[in-house]
């Protein structure tokens, strides 16, 4: 199973059925399956504050939410996560394409790259880096039910090395 399939195999099996995506070129194969799922709804933004939003609406109305997104764009969200998610205590999955990290090609990605794991740190946020496509599978399946017991949104970051 590749890397992409993965993922979109765990979101399948953790019953995601609403899913908000930000452009990037690591997410690109995942979004092309996604969009031949009839069960699920996909939702593109141009921003991820917008995503995380329209998943919390989505999310009072019944369904089960991820965003997919560039680890770049987690600065974007700060305050919809605090104020909206952590306030409210509300569930989401949030599946980062994480840049900036060993091997990464381009160089302006390096920092929030590596500050990535301590915004989430310092958020109180549970994420995961799964480093191959098995191990991606079942924490990703496992992901919406830790949301709905923590209380908290979950992030799942796959280095350029997952890829």
């Amino acid at each position: 199973m590749d890397s992409s399939e993965a993922v979109y195999k765990g979101l399948k099996s953790a019953g995601i059925d609403f899913i908000v995506s930000v452009p990037c070129v690591n997410l690109g194969k995942i979004l092309e399956i996604i969009d031949e799922d009839k069960e699920i709804i996909h939702v593109p933004v141009t921003r991820e504050e917008e995503g995380i939003g329209i998943c919390a609406g989505a999310y009072f109305g019944g369904k089960k939410t991820a965003i997919l997104m560039q680890n770049s764009g987690l600065g974007n969200c700060v305050n919809a996560l605090g104020s909206l998610y952590q306030l409210y205590s509300l569930p989401l999955v949030m599946i980062m394409s994480h840049r900036g990290t060993e091997g990464e090609p381009i160089v302006g990605q390096v920092p929030m790259g590596k500050d990535t794991p301590k915004v989430l740190d310092a958020m109180d946020l549970k994420y995961f880096n799964p480093k191959n496509s098995d191990n991606a599978k079942e924490i990703i399946s496992n992901s919406w039910e830790t949301s709905i017991k923590e209380k908290v949104p979950i992030s799942i970051l796959l280095d350029i090395n997952y890829w």
